[in-house]
């Protein structure tokens, strides 16, 4: 039998259903007799939650209607499925759902213990949503959901197993950047340090998370953010090149001459930083080519790859 506390808790838990409870059956979900039952109602009582009862053969117990209870008494995955489905109902399209949604929320998270409150928190924090009016896929460890969602928040390297659609099974070493949900599915976007790489991982083929304590500096995603990179990856669609560098030339002049594809910011009066997306390497390449002006590639590396490769061919073509 639970501890006097626990058994408290369990019991004011099931009162805060707002149904009627038969004594007996009260009693033996809680593993109790009718007596101790009692006593926990009148210690329910002590506490100032008003228990209504109701005597005789077929006797039972019910909080009183309109009551101001005190804290919620939820567990873990109770939390979880708070998070995840009221913030679903924030993003839904029905008139007065959404605002109504987001203010509940932000008094459940209030009232909750501060653990609680903590991992809920993360996962809101930590969670892109894409398609949020689908309901999530089934087969998610919450423990696993809130645990990467902490990771994540906090900048924490992460160890799990993974088992790829094919079946085979990996350990992987990550660093976590967001969670997305999307088509019914949950997704981690991380960087994979053995692969040296981005990835995207399905959270129903995750399993035993651990945080191993080592915070890492926060990575530049290579989409504009988590849910387009998800995207990219689900409907194999190649994701833009990310270029960056540095042009020994004023600001103005080079944003004089590409500004209107590329981003460009002045490092020293004579020394500038240009940013661009494209889907293919030729036109980043071309367009630093024509500046007219010295420039250093700071990524990706294969925009030096295939510099190197142009300027083989192009010094044959002059000798030539």
């Amino acid at each position: 039998m639970a501890n006097t506390s626990t058994r408290t808790l369990r019991l004011l838990s099931l009162l805060q259903t707002h149904r009627y409870w038969p004594g007996e059956e009260l009693a033996d979900r809680l593993g109790v007799s009718v007596r101790t039952l009692r006593r926990d109602i009148d210690r329910l009582r002590e506490l100032g939650y008003p228990v209504e009862a109701q005597r005789g053969v077929d006797g039972g117990y019910q909080l009183a209607a309109g009551a101001a209870l005190p804290p919620l008494v939820i567990d873990d995955e109770e939390a979880v499925a708070l998070a995840v489905g009221l913030q679903a109902a924030a993003e839904s399209p029905v008139e007065g759902v959404a605002e109504a949604s987001v203010r509940v929320l932000a008094k459940v998270v209030q009232v909750m213990p501060a653990r609680l409150r903590r991992r809920v928190e993360a996962l809101r924090a930590m969670t892109v949503p894409v398609d949020w009016g689908q309901q999530a896929g089934a087969g998610v460890d919450p423990d696993v959901l809130t645990v990467v969602a902490l990771a994540c928040r906090d900048g924490e390297r992460v160890r799990f197993s993974y088992t790829a659609a094919a079946g085979q099974g990996t350990e992987r070493h990550v660093e976590p950047h967001r969670l997305v949900c999307l088509k019914r599915r949950w997704y981690l976007v991380a960087y994979d340090l053995d692969r040296a790489d981005w990835r995207t991982f399905r959270l129903d083929r995750l399993s035993a998370p651990s945080g191993t304590g080592a915070r890492f500096a926060p990575r530049v995603l290579p989409a504009a953010d988590a849910a387009e990179f998800v995207r990219a990856s689900v409907d194999g669609i190649s994701r833009p090149h990310r270029v960056e560098a540095l042009i020994e030339a004023p600001a103005e002049r080079v944003r004089a001459h590409v500004g209107r594809w590329a981003t460009v910011e002045p490092v020293t009066p004579h020394r500038c930083r240009l940013r661009m997306t494209a889907d293919s390497l030729d036109w980043p390449a071309m367009a630093l080519g024509s500046l007219g002006a010295e420039f250093r590639v700071v990524a990706p590396d294969a925009l030096r790859t295939l510099l190197a490769d142009w300027s083989t061919r192009f010094a044959r073509a002059a000798g030539e």
